[in-house]
């Protein structure tokens, strides 16, 4: 059995606050935890316990910071130009490769206020006026996982409509996404095949399956 936690989370995330100081799970007070979680999970010998293990990392936290369920929330914008579906996607400054905007979302947040803050955080898109729809919360499988760490999100969908190309409204990475661009999505094998094309780049295997299902 592997056990492993990236430094960087006993280091940096510790001292910036996105990692849990306590080394040692079965400490934690896990009831609020459980209580709160979008996506129930159970305790092993006192230790929180993925509900889609196994990830290949039975011990620790991996490249996470919190021990359990991580909340996260991330942005779906689309627009339709003339026969052509577009997507915003960014460049994660991690090298986990392309996704769509998105983040933790901060302690008493709401999901839906914590899509719209990482869009414009990661792309510099305010869309706070622009409707939108809220999915259920879902588990991803987040290469940063662990067995005791994982991660959860709360899509939110902004449809912009159709407009034409010249249109759609400028995207600039910014946070830490090194870019941010409009990418050509008639269809999910469309999406990966022209990140491919023009960047070199394949889709973050966490937000694989939920962009399947979002564009159909």
């Amino acid at each position: 059995m592997i056990t492993y936690t990236h430094p960087d989370v006993f280091a940096s995330g510790i001292s910036e606050g996105w990692a849990d100081p306590i080394t040692d799970p079965t400490e934690i007070d896990w009831a609020p935890r459980q209580m709160a979680a979008a996506i129930p999970f159970r305790l092993v010998n006192g230790r929180p316990y993925n509900p889609y293990a196994p990830t290949g990392i039975r011990f620790g936290r991996n490249e996470l910071g919190h021990w359990g369920e991580q909340l996260a929330a991330d942005a779906i914008v689309t627009a339709n130009t003339d026969r052509n579906r577009h997507v915003v996607m960014i460049e994660r400054a991690d090298g986990h490769g392309w996704a769509v905007p998105g983040g933790y979302v901060d302690a008493g947040e709401d999901p839906e206020a914590a899509a719209v803050r990482e869009l414009v955080e990661e792309t510099c898109l305010d869309l706070s006026n622009a409707s939108r729809r809220v999915f259920p919360a879902r588990y991803v499988p987040d290469p940063r996982a662990s067995d005791e760490a994982w991660m959860v999100t709360v899509p939110v969908r902004f449809d912009l409509g159709v407009m034409r190309y010249t249109e759609l409204p400028a995207v600039l990475g910014a946070d830490d996404a090194r870019r941010a661009a409009w990418v050509r999505a008639t269809s999910y094998a469309d999406l990966a095949a022209q990140l491919k094309r023009l960047y070199g780049g394949q889709i973050f295997r966490a937000h694989q399956a939920m962009l399947r299902d979002m564009l159909g």
